[in-house]
């Protein structure tokens, strides 16, 4: 491997990974003062323009994670920073979930206080314009940036096995489903019906929470080193299941042990020894060979001497 731990050939895959990365920064940002602007007193208005803010969490925990993993191993860090993705994904995880619960009980408050929101008219050029029409103008222009970021990284999420850029396309995702309720919501105002807004938030923030509590959970499997798991969830990943069978099948009797490091695999036979006195741990990737980058090692220990 070069770059980390990241394989040569996907070495360019990485790059415009970053790439993506500073233009979601950036465009991300110009929706946050496109949301501002046009807030108002519109609950599903804060709520879109509060995930829009949280959603700088991923890329910049990604980039951050990025930079370290491509560092040398030091004598403070002698394993060096392959666990860097793993937090980096257990920060976008949490930051996730606690946007989710977070805007979940500010939509329940508002529904219990009856808490009528209203949307103003203002004048321009002479002539009176309602402020919900520029509302539904900045949601539908945050709609466009995350659908175009959200599809441009999920291919580069899978090529790289990285949990955290799944994470950020996930979350491009959750905008944009933000705009569309957020455009009903304001309608809903402007059409009388004053729990349109709040009902609108809590509908996004329930999506939000969900999404968040799946990233939770799979992230907290990779830190206290259980099974591999997918990148949509905390079910065990497919390359891992296809993994240890093909282990169990060529070391019967042995335990197999297998647990995620970042975007790469380690296994453990317990009970047996290599049936070869070298073998590259590519030799033990049962699918495809492209992904067997994956299998960073495979190490042994060996069964117990029989007792005299």
């Amino acid at each position: 491997m070069s770059a980390g731990r990241v394989p040569e050939a996907l070495v360019p895959v990485m790059a415009r990974a970053r790439r993506l990365e500073y233009w979601s920064i950036a465009w991300t940002l110009s929706v946050i003062l496109v949301m501002g602007a046009a807030m108002g007193s519109s609950q599903t208005m804060k709520t879109a323009w509060i995930e829009d803010c949280l959603s700088l969490v991923p890329p910049i925990v990604f980039l951050v994670s990025a930079h370290l993993e491509r560092r040398a191993p030091s004598a403070l860090f002698p394993n060096g920073f392959a666990r860097a993705p793993g937090v980096a994904f257990a920060l976008a995880a949490a930051a996730l979930a606690a946007l989710g619960a977070i805007l979940l009980f500010d939509s329940a408050r508002s529904l219990i206080a009856r808490e009528h929101a209203t949307v103003a008219s203002t004048t321009i050029l002479g002539r009176e314009i309602w402020l919900g029409w520029l509302m539904v103008a900045a949601q539908a222009y945050s709609i466009v940036v995350p659908i175009v970021l959200g599809r441009l990284k999920l291919p580069l999420a899978r090529a790289l096995a990285d949990k955290t850029l799944h994470t950020d396309a996930m979350t491009q995702k959750a905008n944009w489903m933000t705009g569309v309720a957020g455009i009903g919501g304001v309608i809903g105002i402007g059409l009388g019906y004053w729990w349109a807004d709040a009902v609108a938030a809590g509908l996004i923030a329930l999506d939000i929470l969900n999404d968040g509590r799946r990233a939770l959970a799979a992230a907290a499997a990779e830190l206290v080193d259980g099974a591999p798991r997918a990148l949509d969830g905390a079910r065990v990943a497919d390359d891992a299941i296809a993994l240890h069978a093909a282990l169990d099948a060529r070391f019967p009797g042995a335990e197999v042990r297998l647990r995620e490091t970042g975007r790469v695999i380690g296994a453990q036979i317990v009970g047996a020894l290599p049936d070869e006195a070298t073998l590259d741990p590519a030799d033990y990737w049962p699918s495809d060979p492209a992904r067997s980058w994956r299998l960073d090692h495979v190490s042994f220990v060996p069964p117990a001497p029989p007792e005299e």
